[in-house]
């Protein structure tokens, strides 16, 4: 039987099925690698900024791989398309924005601040969307993430409006017994990973738990899960409380990357982007977001220094990739793996 194409996949607000473990020696060294997943994640990620181009997009990519690690639960893990993921990477970002440049808070307790809010926008819109299926779901939450874009540009007195929120001056990080100079892009790096890989960890123990698995039995079949006795609604919108935190938690250290928030973060385009690296990474695999991040941010720093209409490029080639390696660059890996019998 043939795979399903990947519109119809999008359409009907599916993910692209992910590759399981096989039998023999290739099977066994996917299941122990994926017992040890979140070590071999922090691994490759403790080693990347040394491979990258240079170290501030390094960071760039670290901030966007949890954005779309959390996208990923709600569509690669649960089954739903959300486009409304920007208002929870602009909450985060300007919840812990404001936090530092009208207020003055430690960057640690801004970091809370910023997923603080995020998750409450994630409740509201959650209550709201999770009552509907499909495109209609995807709909929604596209409505609702614009409606919040235009609550913080229209709140020029805290957000900074069109000009967006500057003002966001951390250069140095002083914890108990500890200091950090976050001008040096290495020690940034490394501040942002030790954020990053807690919520990894937070996030693998969440797949392992039963939750986890109710989730993956809601997105194979949400009727039969729901005749099985979990309560999907409930769960469902717990799930996207807790993408929306986690994106919101990438937010709040994009802020304190980039030291401004501008309004973009928030416009309907950077939920299209959650999407874009989600599936080319794979939907439904661990260590595929931070890939897909990976891939999105090299392409468009490389092609943006040759041309002006990158995105054109950019979208070419992520069709290019839906046609041609529909699990995406991760879950290709470890399908061919599976295949070959490696």
């Amino acid at each position: 039987m043939s795979p399903p194409a990947p519109g119809h996949a999008l359409a009907q607000g599916t993910p692209l099925a992910a590759p399981r473990p096989g039998s023999g020696r290739t099977g066994r060294w996917l299941a122990l690698a994926s017992r040890h997943r979140v070590a071999l994640t922090l691994a490759f990620l403790v080693v990347f900024p040394w491979i990258a181009p240079y170290q501030a997009l390094a960071v760039n990519i670290l901030v966007l791989g949890l954005y779309a690690l959390g996208f990923n639960l709600l569509f690669g893990y649960t089954g739903l398309l959300s486009f409304g993921h920007a208002a929870f990477l602009g909450g985060g970002a300007y919840g812990s924005g404001i936090a530092i440049a009208h207020y003055g808070l430690h960057p640690a307790l801004a970091l809370v601040a910023g997923t603080l809010l995020a998750t409450l926008i994630a409740a509201a819109m959650g209550v709201l969307a999770i009552r509907t299926r499909g495109i209609y779901f995807a709909m929604t939450t596209l409505a609702l993430s614009m409606c919040v874009y235009y609550v913080f540009y229209r709140a020029e007195s805290f957000t900074g409006g069109e000009n967006g929120l500057r003002g966001i001056n951390v250069p140095v990080l002083t914890l108990p017994g500890l200091r950090l100079d976050l001008l040096d892009p290495m020690v940034k790096y490394y501040a942002v990973l030790a954020v990053v890989g807690g919520a990894v960890w937070l996030f693998s123990r969440l797949l392992s738990s039963p939750f986890g698995a109710a989730l993956e039995a809601i997105r194979e079949n949400e009727g039969r899960a729901q005749a099985c006795g979990y309560d999907v609604r409930r769960m469902k919108l717990v799930a996207f409380v807790i993408s929306g935190a986690l994106c919101g938690l990438a937010g709040a250290l994009q802020a304190i990357h980039l030291s401004i928030v501008p309004i973009e973060t928030m416009h309907y385009s950077t939920s299209g982007q959650a999407v874009m690296m989600a599936l080319l990474g794979g939907m439904g695999t661990f260590f595929g977001p931070f890939i897909g991040a990976a891939t999105f941010s090299l392409l468009q720093d490389g092609l943006a220094t040759l041309t002006s209409h990158w995105q054109l490029f950019v979208g070419a080639i992520f069709i290019a990739f839906v046609l041609f390696l529909p699990l995406g660059i991760w879950g290709e890996v470890l399908a061919r793996l599976r295949r070959t019998g490696w």
